[in-house]
């Protein structure tokens, strides 16, 4: 099958600059697991935490030519594919419900999809662009090749998910896993009889009287951009939010977090007495009492937020913001995310995002390390935003002390929002 697909450009700033290119792409095949698991037909448990957590992820790894060529790197991947299918069965599975209607994953052992596909141009010619193709491996005529992989967030966080893609690459390369993953998710059951200490605020819905989520969204274009933090900038935003004396210390991701919520909410233009919440996700691995065993499998975050009103957060200081997020920061606790465990366990509910921002910092997860037998991708990452109201913290692939933000917002709020990055 022949397309076109139009590439944004990773490193540029608009949804606006894009490329295209032609594509035949083949027919989606399954990958099985080289070996069939003694699990087969069982339903493998998911966490309340992760029925959080709905998004399928999509990422693309660029892998240019390397000296010893490129043929045959689609076999090489399929077939390291099929040996890590074998200790990360539950990938293998299909998403499916028990008989009380739970989610659950149903251990088939069918196999992941897999597609190739070939571009009529080489992938120097696409320079920094990345292609945003779901599940495809993209061969260029120079040898080089794009990996993209979709995966539901069901099944794991970000860490989880990259040490599964390099344990993938290192079985491509001959090696042998020096560690299995640890499949056992009961530490995250929720307990009986529930035991909720805390308000969890996090899952409560906010009335949208700025008619932001119902209105400016669906009535203008969404404007997705990429802004890099330098070193220095970052430094001069910590120097903002200290200099009124309130706070002594404050890390990248609180001053970092606060700016663009505060900055966000000036360009969304919302009423003064509109209630705002930021919700942020934290690494709970080591919080939790006794930790997440080490290779854990599943998500192994909390959600927790802080709020305001439109009014106050933009005429305050910056360090007001802050102060809010460390809070925020704080509370997660081992007490806390067992509660939020059985607040979900009692009352389900869906995330709301009304007047509401979500950010998720991804600057610790090594994109760079992925090696299939062709050294380290010269550029990775993410393709897309689940949800418009998410924004992503993304490590810089040239400069590590530089973080670039991926966000999107309406036309007329992006433009005042660039206006804020720019002072």
């Amino acid at each position: 099958m022949k397309a076109k697909y139009y590439i944004p450009n990773l490193m540029g700033t608009s949804n606006q600059n894009l490329s295209e290119i032609n594509v035949e792409r083949g027919e989606p095949t399954l990958v099985p697991p080289a070996e069939g698991s003694n699990k087969k037909g069982t339903l493998y448990f998911l966490s309340n935490i992760d029925l959080k957590f709905e998004a399928k992820v999509r990422t693309v790894y660029c892998f240019k030519p390397s000296d010893n060529g490129g043929g045959g790197g689609n076999e090489v991947i399929k077939n390291a594919l099929s040996k890590i299918l074998v200790p990360y069965y539950p990938v293998a599975g299909r998403l499916a419900r028990d008989s009380d209607g739970r989610p659950v994953v149903h251990c088939t052992d069918e196999g992941a999809v897999f597609v190739e596909a070939k571009a009529k141009c080489t992938i120097e010619e696409i320079g920094n662009n990345t292609v945003a193709m779901e599940k495809l491996v993209t061969r260029f005529k120079n040898g080089g090749f794009v990996l993209g992989i979709c995966v539901s967030h069901f099944l794991f966080d970000g860490v989880i998910a990259m040490e599964f893609i390099n344990h993938w690459g290192e079985i491509a390369r001959g090696l042998s896993l020096k560690v299995s993953p640890f499949l056992d998710r009961s530490q995250l059951r929720a307990r009986n009889p529930p035991q909720i200490e805390f308000p969890h605020v996090e899952f409560s819905e906010i009335e949208d009287i700025s008619n932001t989520t119902n209105g400016l969204y669906n009535e203008e274009l969404m404007v997705y951009r990429s802004f890099t933090f330098d070193l220095k900038k970052l430094e001069k935003l910590k120097m903002a939010a200290m200099e009124d004396g309130v706070l002594f210390r404050c890390s990248t991701f609180e001053v970092l977090s606060a700016f663009i919520w505060r900055s966000g909410t000036r360009a969304l233009n919302m009423q003064p007495d509109q209630k705002i919440k930021l919700l942020f996700v934290v690494d709970g691995r080591s919080r939790f009492d006794p930790p997440l065993p080490k290779h854990y499998f599943g998500n192994g975050v909390a959600l927790t937020c802080c709020r305001s009103t439109a009014g106050e957060l933009t005429e305050k200081p910056l360090s007001f913001a802050v102060g809010l997020v460390q809070d925020a920061i704080r509370m997660v606790t081992d007490r806390y995310m067992k509660s939020a465990i059985d607040y979900l366990e009692v009352n389900g509910g869906n995330l709301s995002m009304n007047a509401t921002l979500l950010i998720s910092s991804w600057t610790r997860l090594s994109f760079e390390t992925t090696d299939f037998g062709w050294g380290q991708p010269y550029l990775a990452g993410r393709t897309s935003l689940p949800v418009k109201e998410l924004v992503l913290f993304l490590s810089h692939p040239t400069d590590k002390k530089s973080i670039n933000v991926l966000l999107s917002f309406p036309t007329s709020s992006m433009k005042i929002f660039q206006d804020l990055m720019n002072t």
